[in-house]
Parts: C-alpha cells; sequence; structure tokens
C-alpha cells in the first residue's frame, strides 16, 4: 500500500512538472482570471489522480490533460460569472519568454471561443486536426476559427499602429 501511494506521488509530481505551467497557460487565456485558473488546473490534476487514466504514450496524455483543463474553464465559464480580470501588464510574468508576451497579450482580448484554438496551435504547436480533437469540434471549425482569430489579430495591430495605441 505504501509502495502505490509513493508512486502515485512521483506521478502525481512528473504530471505537474512537465504540464501545470502549460496548463495554467491555456487555463488563464481562456479564463482571464488567474485564481480561476489556478482552480481549473489543480481540479485537472485532481482528475487525474481520482480517475488514474491509462494512456498509449506522452502526447495521448497531454491532450487529455488540456481536453479536461478546457473543458472545465468552458464550465466556469457558463456557470460562474468571471468576477476580476488579471491586469493585462502582469500578463509576461506568465509567459514563457517576452516574444509570447506580446502573443498571450492579444490572444486574452480575443473572444473566447478563438482563444483556445489560437494559443494550442500558435504557443503550444498543436496541428489543426489534434486541435479539434482535444476541443471536440470539427477541423473545419478549428481552420475557421484560426482564420477569424488571425483576421481580429491583424485588425486589433492595423489599429494599434494607425491611432498609436
Amino acid at each position: 500500500m505504501l509502495q502505490q501511494v509513493w508512486s502515485a506521488e512521483l506521478d502525481v509530481k512528473r504530471i505537474v512538472d512537465t504540464y501545470g505551467n502549460m496548463l495554467f497557460r491555456i487555463c488563464l487565456v481562456i479564463l482571464c482570471n488567474e485564481k480561476d485558473a489556478e482552480d481549473v488546473v489543480q481540479d485537472t490534476f485532481i482528475t487525474y489522480l481520482t480517475k488514474s487514466p491509462t494512456f498509449n504514450d506522452s502526447e495521448h496524455e497531454k491532450a487529455w490533460l488540456i481536453t479536461i483543463a478546457t473543458n472545465r474553464c468552458k464550465n466556469l465559464r457558463r456557470y460562474n460569472i468571471i468576477r476580476k480580470h488579471i491586469d493585462i501588464n502582469n500578463l509576461q510574468l506568465y509567459s514563457k519568454n517576452n516574444t509570447h508576451h506580446d502573443l498571450l497579450d492579444q490572444l486574452m482580448r480575443l473572444p473566447t471561443k478563438h482563444k483556445a484554438v489560437m494559443l494550442l496551435h500558435y504557443v503550444e504547436g498543436y496541428k489543426v486536426d489534434e486541435i479539434a480533437k482535444i476541443l471536440t469540434i470539427t477541423t473545419s471549425a478549428v481552420k475557421k476559427r484560426l482564420q477569424r482569430g488571425r483576421e481580429l489579430l491583424r485588425d486589433r495591430y492595423r489599429k494599434e499602429n494607425e491611432y498609436g495605441f
């Protein structure tokens, strides 16, 4: 029994170390609220512990965790009024490097349905078909959301440069 507890602790530590920051960034972009993002990530890890799923490989494991986290974010947005958004100026604290900061900043300002798709594709490097499986939407929906998200970002950059924001 003690061996099983020790093994579970090591597995949870590995999962948190490997996927914790990525899941937090995804949840932060979707929810725009630091505390809610932390709660969803914690809840995702608790689900991992209680379900003890088996995976084919590390990509399957990663996709499962992202799916659980994004679904929890959707549920939280659906059933809870988001109280306080984080200050966009503090977003740099959560990005891997400065090149991601500007992208994450702009992603935070997109409509919710475009945020997750854009983050998974451009920041986390997922392909369209992988995103479709993770978010349980069609590949054409992913492509359309990517297209629309790029258009929105392009329009915002144009306005910023035009008006000097």
